[in-house]
């Protein structure tokens, strides 16, 4: 399964405006991708379409985080959501 790290650059971490357009992003890439902190178990990573589990993830900035997908398209779409996530959403 291809995976990608990335840091979140928004100044409020992965919160409201960031969650919301990540979670939308995710969502439209037509494959299922999954969200952890670096460092927790694979089978602990949450559903990166979901505004709820990005918010209880509670990345703020400068936290590392592994992105996972599955699928046609899997590469493309996590390369896609990791320029997102090491993107000030806050300053846009």
């Amino acid at each position: 399964m291809p995976e990608r790290i990335a840091t979140i650059a928004s100044r409020s971490g992965l919160h409201a405006r960031p969650a919301a357009l990540f979670a939308e992003a995710a969502g439209d890439v037509g494959v299922d991708v999954t969200i952890a902190m670096q460092g927790d178990p694979e089978d602990e990573a949450l559903d990166a379409s979901s505004i709820l589990s990005l918010m209880t993830l509670g990345a703020a900035k400068g936290d590392v985080v592994v992105l996972r997908a599955d699928g046609d398209g899997a590469d493309a779409a996590l390369d896609s959501l990791v320029k997102l996530l090491e993107t000030d959403l806050d300053a846009e």
